[in-house]
């Protein structure tokens, strides 16, 4: 089996390395911050000191950081994933990033000689927890299917979307409708107790309705209970909200509703609520109407 090196052990990352470490693929480490690596040194894992160092002792390298100006960074640094590559390296970008720069990562990869696989992952803790994230990956078809081991050990399933960039494109796509739908939902869960209506029934109205998904019925629960800890912060669905307007404004896409969904994140936000999970977008709007959508 490959040795893979993994880079990014946060809140999604650390889940994805350990499934990783149970399909048995030979696995090293990093991470900015030493203490998240603690917990694979003392299960066994191998950690390096440096991108660099991870680089050189892996056929695949996957990484998940924070935004496209963390993965420029892990690339370019001194001791970064660039020294460390030759031409039978496959770096699997992983992060939710904009489309210029997942090109701009791919360029530099390629440039050094290496291949590039862009493969975001649509989900949540849980879903990397069980490993059942939904891989998106874009790049060559052998390259991904050579790959895709990997990725399945993580992901299920995993979908090709076509070339590089194309698994970016179609992270934007979802998490687009992700932030539309909850703002959309918070927005009617407050206009419906403005007018009375009970949370519990206006949730079994979705629920047995052409409404019904998963999303209305976890989020719609969490809501209910006041449990607004963060699953995926107002932060980071802003962000990707951002990424796809951006987008959008390259390829002349209009996206109104999408602009007035940032709006609603950007709401929570300045109202404190950004590393709150993204359900808090409801809480602006609840303490306009000065009501709550909580159950009894």
């Amino acid at each position: 089996m490959p040795t893979v090196g993994f880079i990014g052990l946060g809140a999604m990352g650390a889940p994805m390395a350990w499934n990783l470490d149970e399909a048995g693929f030979d696995l090293v480490v990093y991470n900015r911050t030493t203490d998240r690596e603690q917990p694979f040194a003392e299960a066994g894992v191998s950690v390096a000191d440096s991108p660099k160092h991870l680089t050189e002792r892996a056929d695949v390298v996957c990484c998940i950081v924070s935004d496209g100006d963390a993965v420029a960074e892990l690339l370019e640094r001194d001791r970064g994933v660039l020294a460390g590559l030759d031409e039978d390296t496959v770096v699997v970008q992983m992060s939710t990033i904009g489309y210029a720069e997942t090109m701009a990562a791919a360029d530099l990869v390629t440039e050094a000689g290496a291949r590039f696989v862009d493969a975001p992952v649509s989900g949540t803790v849980g879903p990397a927890e069980d490993g059942t994230l939904v891989g998106l990956a874009g790049g060559d078809e052998g390259t991904v299917e050579e790959v895709r081991p990997i990725l399945e050990a993580m992901c299920e399933p995993v979908v090709h979307c076509g070339e590089v960039g194309q698994g970016t494109n179609m992270k934007l796509f979802i998490n687009l409708l992700l932030g539309d739908a909850m703002a959309a939902f918070a927005e009617a869960l407050v206009f419906g107790r403005a007018n009375g209506l009970d949370v519990e029934a206006m949730r079994t109205v979705v629920a047995n309705g052409a409404l019904d998904c998963p999303l209305f019925d976890i989020k719609g629960g969490t809501v209910a209970d006041g449990d607004f800890a963060p699953r995926f912060p107002v932060d980071y669905q802003f962000k990707d909200l951002s990424l796809a307007l951006d987008r959008a404004g390259e390829v002349g896409a209009p996206l109104s509703q999408t602009a007035a969904a940032r709006e609603s994140f950007s709401a929570a936000r300045a109202r404190g609520y950004g590393n709150e999970d993204m359900t808090a977008v409801i809480k602006p709007m609840e303490e306009t109407a000065g009501v709550e959508a909580r159950e009894e």
